[in-house]
């Protein structure tokens, strides 16, 4: 049993992945879209530089939801990739070993514009999916920035608070440093009141209408980058 940590009421969930990823080669040529790092092992280590001798840090994967631990890769040095860390504070990086993981790349990225109150999904340059938001209240506002999708989550009631699917951040919370029971983590996820959607109104989280969530979790692979502006 896990709980989402920064978008409400806890509920209990059950880690579901459903994200299909062929390997990559490291070192290749370079991927159009985003290129994503699965672990392959049952754990991995962070450096911070290629070829450093200390790891500063050791991620287990499975991850805390059971899902096999992933990456978004921001540079690929063959032997060593930078790739953003789900850590505090947000935006972190590290190196890590290219022969540790599995490669994959996607063409398809979220867009999320706090201002606005809407997000957008494009496979390259192409829109494919937008919808209405609910966002963080001034209080626990939902954080800018350059994130991915770490889990897929799909909650025991599909007509609760969180809807049928929730997807992980690799953000935080940067007003609390835990929520029910865990980490702050940010996430984006259903809702069972859209009346909620176009205005401020979570802990941090992005709610989007059922449909929209149930989308995603179709046609979104974990590791997506997710860029939330505004």
């Amino acid at each position: 049993m896990v709980t989402l940590t920064a978008c409400g009421a806890a509920e209990g969930s059950s880690a579901a992945q459903d994200a299909t990823e062929e390997p990559g080669q490291a070192g290749g040529p370079a991927a159009e879209g985003a290129e994503i790092a699965t672990v392959t092992g049952d754990a991995i280590d962070v450096y911070t530089e290629p070829g450093g001798e200390e790891a500063t840090a050791t991620l287990d994967s499975p991850n805390d939801f059971g899902v096999d631990r992933t990456f978004l890769v921001e540079r690929n040095e063959g032997e060593w990739l930078e790739v953003l860390l789900p850590v505090r504070p947000n935006g972190s990086t590290g190196w890590v070993r290219s022969d540790e993981v599995s490669l994959s790349s996607t063409t398809l990225r979220v867009e999320i514009d706090l201002s606005e109150f809407g997000f957008s999904v494009y496979d390259g340059a192409e829109e494919v999916r937008s919808g209405e938001i609910g966002t963080g209240t001034p209080e626990n506002p939902t954080p800018s920035g350059r994130y991915y999708f770490t889990e897929l989550l799909q909650p025991p009631n599909p007509n609760s608070s969180y809807g049928p699917y929730a997807y992980g951040l690799s953000g935080f919370s940067e007003s609390l440093e835990s929520f029910g029971g865990g980490p702050g983590q940010l996430a984006v996820h259903g809702t069972d009141d859209t009346s909620t959607l176009g205005s401020d109104v979570s802990h941090g989280c992005i709610r989007v209408a059922n449909d929209d969530i149930t989308w995603m979790a179709d046609h979104l692979p974990l590791g997506t980058p997710v860029e939330i502006t505004g």
